[in-house]
């Protein structure tokens, strides 16, 4: 980000319904010291005087303003200024940081221009969807969503207090931004669950003394998010010791990151050091969200809202056998590695879902999927996954993944 002096905080939403709100806004961000653009995305008339009018927004869509302004239909209309929006931030070069007020229509419109901002850079935004579900607007983006309580429908006793907030919580971020990071490690993306936290800890605790560890939750936005920052070249390696997002995709889990998760890795070539890791497990929510078709497996019960399906042998194969099938594609180095006693911290001898069986037919079906070469191994280790004996494995491959990388052809990610 640049000086506070050479940026400035963009104040976006529908002036036509929002402009006392946003006007609000914009003075309390002025009378903090941070100088504001009023950007319009309406589509009807108003008197309210901005400094990016919505007709300049909509010149920057390819079609040019008719594209937006033309359409009789306002789902189409917001979907194109949507569109023009994301295209006329792009030019700017003064952007420090942004707040956006809207309803369902308003948070559709300009939360994709905030998730096209590069992470660090604030972003606010008080949306009348923001007590619901999130990720459609956030996605794995840093965007504060801000509850208004009352509809963002003109100032009141309590508008006031709540938008006064958001613009105050933008301009502590603006006026207070975080020192650079003063070393140069390279940046590790892990991923942990809470059944394989004492393996990533004891990773963590070695590798930190040479490597910035950035550790994700394997929630499904956890892998996603790591892959976000893997595709733009913010991360050196990633260490995947926890692949259980598979297993949730594959098999209708609710910490699914999609049937994209793997693709980062095959589309950079950034260097993958990875395990097994919980992919004894499918997790669902509290009890009674389990599938009906699930309702006779064997079950633990993480928390009240979290319950844990022990996989099958069968299942084990199957997801095994698509993420050896991803990780082949890659052009960079994978490192594999493979614990024979136990993938999580359930699946370990006299707990609930220890099945040797199970893990046994997993690596089979990995050993006759994955293709190794020079540059793609399988390390087969004749321990638990939370064991002092495979954190000591892990953490020699991540080294020595690290070291030939850095000195072969072979693709490499971050800066």
């Amino acid at each position: 980000m640049t000086a506070l002096s050479t940026t400035r905080a963009y104040v976006v939403g529908t002036f036509d319904t929002k402009g006392a709100e946003l006007q609000y806004v914009s003075d309390l961000l002025k009378a903090n010291g941070v100088a504001t653009v009023r950007v319009d995305v309406s589509t009807k008339p108003h008197e309210w005087r901005v400094d990016i009018a919505a007709r300049t927004v909509a010149a920057h869509h390819p079609l040019g303003q008719g594209a937006v302004f033309e359409k009789t239909d306002r789902g189409q209309a917001i979907s194109a200024m949507t569109e023009a929006l994301r295209a006329c931030v792009a030019t700017r070069n003064d952007v420090g940081g942004i707040i956006g007020l809207g309803g369902s229509g308003g948070t559709a419109l300009i939360t994709p221009t905030m998730r096209d901002l590069p992470l660090g850079v604030p972003k606010v935004m008080v949306s009348t969807l923001a007590s619901g579900d999130t990720a459609p607007y956030v996605g794995v983006h840093d965007i504060t969503m801000v509850f208004p309580i009352t509809d963002i429908a003109g100032l009141n006793r309590l508008s006031r207090v709540i938008l006064g907030n958001a613009a105050h919580a933008l301009a502590g971020m603006m006026l207070n931004p975080i020192p650079a990071a003063t070393d140069d490690k390279p940046a590790l993306g892990i991923t942990m669950f809470g059944v394989t936290t004492p393996c990533v800890q004891q990773m963590t605790a070695s590798l930190s003394q040479d490597y910035d560890c950035q550790v994700f939750h394997a929630n499904g936005l956890g892998g996603r998010a790591m892959e976000a920052m893997a595709k733009a070249k913010l991360l050196h390696a990633v260490v995947d010791i926890t692949t259980t997002e598979a297993a949730d995709y594959l098999l209708g889990g609710v910490c699914s990151a999609g049937a994209e998760r793997f693709d980062a890795i095959v589309a950079t070539g950034v260097p993958w050091i990875g395990s097994t890791g919980a992919l004894d497990m499918v997790n669902f929510w509290a009890p009674e969200t389990v599938p009906e078709r699930f309702r006779e497996r064997l079950f633990h019960v993480h928390n009240a809202n979290v319950t844990l399906m022990r996989t099958t042998a069968e299942e084990m194969c199957k997801v095994g056998t698509w993420i050896a099938e991803k990780l082949n594609r890659s052009p960079g180095y994978v490192c594999w590695l493979l614990p024979e006693v136990g993938v999580s911290a359930l699946d370990a001898p006299g707990q609930a879902f220890h099945d040797p069986h199970a893990n046994a037919a997993m690596i089979n079906a990995i050993t006759q999927s994955f293709l190794p070469s020079a540059s793609h191994l399988l390390v087969y280790v004749p321990h638990h996954i939370n064991s002092a004996a495979f954190a000591a494995t892990a953490i020699g491959q991540v080294r020595r993944v690290l070291n030939e990388s850095a000195r072969s052809r072979w693709p490499r990610s971050g800066t």
